[in-house]
């Protein structure tokens, strides 16, 4: 058994149970007895709590990232030292990491991976906004929670270890999504996340890495050096503007990278209300401008020099020098110049040939024959015709389908009609074949992608191509309509259109701020802007029973009309019995009552009881909420009559006036 379960740290989080490892940390399902819900604990591991510049740095990286707060980042509630602990406390997600999902769903369609990418980004974004990079963006650190939703983890504590990693066989999970600076140990800014963002949606949209190798070295020299397959040369399903997108965010030139996570937001929604928009421009701003220098420097040689290994494979060739355009269209020219000669004297030869040759024939010249047209007629009746019958051999050499001619018929012909032959006297010909033609089925409300494959199979050859449109009759994916439309006639290689659904099209609300308001009224308000109401937690605080205190999206950001809005509602304060402490010892009663959740205050009197005791308390017998302060009354102890300094004689002038006027 794990030695942390039951360990109670800062007396507030109790550990439960085991949820995960890392190469830095090891996470626990923990209570919050303080608050009454369950969190994450993520607990550093001792080997790098034994380096004080960690630790500290662990520290004000969890408390930066502490101030983070978004639907898509995991929350950070606490950072906290104990018994030699150093710890974060954090959000407890319900859901599994994207590589799970995606190893579970292996290439997902489009659409889920826009959905998700999109929310990673609005992530990245309020973290940049906020000057906190994360550096580490990989499937492994995107939660992925059952209502769909995603929350990017382990801001902060993902640039300390991307800071202890080398490029080594450990870092291999990392280093397929680094980007080209990181490899090269460059300075790292928010574009860095950018790139690595887009590895995931290339992964997501494809099924594969950009980048694949036996080590991490040679990874890390492929994003530095090797331009990855287009996602359409493996997924032809992804949409060009989507694709470009994707090949912005990943481009290894920083200034030709998308320069915020704003920016790729922007084309995301703009590809989003319509996949169709010509995004063209996004291409023209990657191409290469040309160049004056007649070679380019290649990086891997940086690559080699910062992790102390060579680029190279043992046996490549070297690489060719490069050509010199002009020096090519010389020697093109040159070339052009001597075949042209070669073939004016070879026509010269050909014609002294026919010269001389031609007329020594005399009357063994053997019959001309004129070719006779056979367009439109069978085989069978060209051959019964007298002028090709016993002298012409008639040859098919293919079919083909055309609307002018009948199945049968011959629609070319070589050699063409009313040419003449002496020797070699075969026609070839194309016979019209029978045209292949099937009926449309009926696709309405099919998933499109299944529709296509019905068609593929009906082996005619189609050219099959897709539309997509909202509709608030049909599902996203299923099928609105075709051309042609159901019934209608298909011949082989025939066009057909699929226009399938978006589902309806998005509204965008703004969310408002529910903050205070009690459920009831949170529940119209919401329902009457769009929102849908999920189930609400009740925990403890100091806010009025009832009120709520959180909310699961930010108050002023746009969503989707129908999102679902989740409430954190106050159950009022923990309520105690105070204890009587009257008569006890002040350690004693300090001790219970402060075990009780409750602040003391203590006021000194002298009394007839020893001193040190108890006499009084306020709240005695009340239920109070936990943290309310409780007077005690101390006893000082019996107090003695001070001295008198002037012994009895003044005493006795005072009592006796009449001798003093004798004196």
């Amino acid at each position: 058994m794990d030695q942390y379960i039951g360990k109670m740290l800062d007396n507030r989080y109790e550990l439960l149970e085991l949820i995960g490892k890392g190469g830095m940390a090891n996470v626990y399902k923990a209570k919050c007895h303080r608050l009454n819900r369950l969190v994450a604990v993520k607990i550093l591991k001792s080997d790098l709590a034994e380096n004080a510049d960690f630790r500290r740095r662990f520290r004000d990286e969890s408390l930066a990232v502490a101030q983070l707060s978004h639907a898509n980042i995991v929350s950070v509630y606490d950072v906290s030292r104990s018994e030699g602990l150093d710890y974060i406390v954090m959000e407890l997600i319900d859901g599994i990491t994207l590589k799970q999902y995606m190893e579970r769903r292996g290439k997902m369609d489009w659409r889920e991976a826009l959905h998700f990418i999109t929310q990673i980004m609005r992530g990245l974004s309020h973290a940049h906004s906020r000057g906190i990079i994360h550096r580490d963006i990989k499937p492994q650190n995107i939660m992925v929670l059952r209502d769909g939703s995603v929350k990017v983890a382990d801001f902060g504590i993902a640039c300390l270890a991307n800071a202890s990693q080398t490029l080594t066989q450990e870092a291999l999970g990392s280093v397929h999504y680094i980007s080209p600076e990181q490899a090269r140990g460059d300075r790292t800014d928010a574009r860095s996340d950018i790139y690595s963002a887009g590895v995931v949606l290339y992964e997501m949209l494809t099924g594969r890495l950009p980048f694949e190798g036996d080590s991490a070295v040679s990874v890390a020299i492929q994003h530095l050096s090797s331009v990855p397959l287009a996602p359409r040369d493996i997924n032809p399903d992804v949409p060009a503007g989507l694709e470009l997108i994707t090949m912005k965010a990943m481009n290894p030139s920083l200034d030709k990278r998308y320069p915020s996570a704003d920016a790729m937001l922007e084309d995301l929604e703009k590809f989003r209300k319509d996949p169709n928009t010509d995004m063209e421009y996004i291409r023209t701003e990657m191409a290469e401008k040309a160049s004056d220098d007649p070679t380019q420097p290649i990086p891997v040689a940086e690559v080699a020099a910062k992790t102390g290994r060579s680029g190279k494979k043992p046996g490549k060739a070297p690489e060719a020098p490069p050509e010199d355009p002009d020096e090519t269209a010389r020697d093109k020219k040159r070339i052009a110049i001597i075949l042209g000669g070669f073939a004016a004297a070879l026509l010269l030869i050909l014609l002294l040939f026919k010269l001389i040759f031609g007329n020594m024939g005399g009357s063994n010249t053997p019959d001309s024959y004129e070719v006779p047209k056979i367009l439109g007629l069978t085989i069978e009746q060209a051959m019964e015709l007298p002028e090709i019958k016993d002298i012409f051999e008639i040859k098919q050499i293919g079919t083909r389908t055309d609307e002018s001619y009948q199945p049968g018929q011959i629609l070319e012909q070589d050699p063409a009609a009313g040419r003449t032959r002496k020797g070699n006297l075969v026609i070839n010909v194309i016979v019209c074949a029978e045209e292949e033609k099937g009926e449309m089925p009926n696709l309405i409300g099919m998933d499109y992608q299944e529709a296509k494959t019905q068609l593929i199979n009906m082996n005619l050859d189609l050219t099959i191509s897709t539309q997509s449109e909202f509709s608030d009759t049909q599902a996203e994916g299923q099928v609105i309509r075709t051309t042609p439309g159901t019934g209608g006639e298909l011949k082989k290689g025939a066009a057909v259109t699929i226009v399938y659904s978006l589902g309806p099209e998005v509204r965008l609300v703004k969310v408002p701020s529910f903050i205070g308001l009690s459920l009831d009224s949170a529940i119209s308000q919401a329902e009457s802007t769009g929102l849908r109401v999920g189930q609400s937690e009740y925990v403890n605080s100091d806010d009025p029973e009832g009120a709520i205190i959180d909310q699961s999206l930010d108050a002023k950001t746009e969503v989707p009309e129908g999102t679902v809005i989740y409430f954190t509602i106050s159950k009022g304060p923990v309520m105690v019995d105070v204890p009587r402490v009257i008569g006890m010892g002040v350690n004693e009663g300090i001790s219970m009552l402060r075990n009780k959740g409750l602040e003391v205050s203590v006021v000194e009197l002298p009394g007839e009881e020893p001193a040190g005791i108890i006499t009084d308390q306020n709240h005695l017998g009340d239920t109070v909420a936990v943290g309310t302060t409780v007077t005690i009354w101390i006893s000082q102890g019996p107090q003695e009559p001070p001295p008198n300094d002037n012994g009895g004689g003044s005493g006795g002038g005072e009592t006796d006036p009449g001798g003093g006027g004798e004196g």
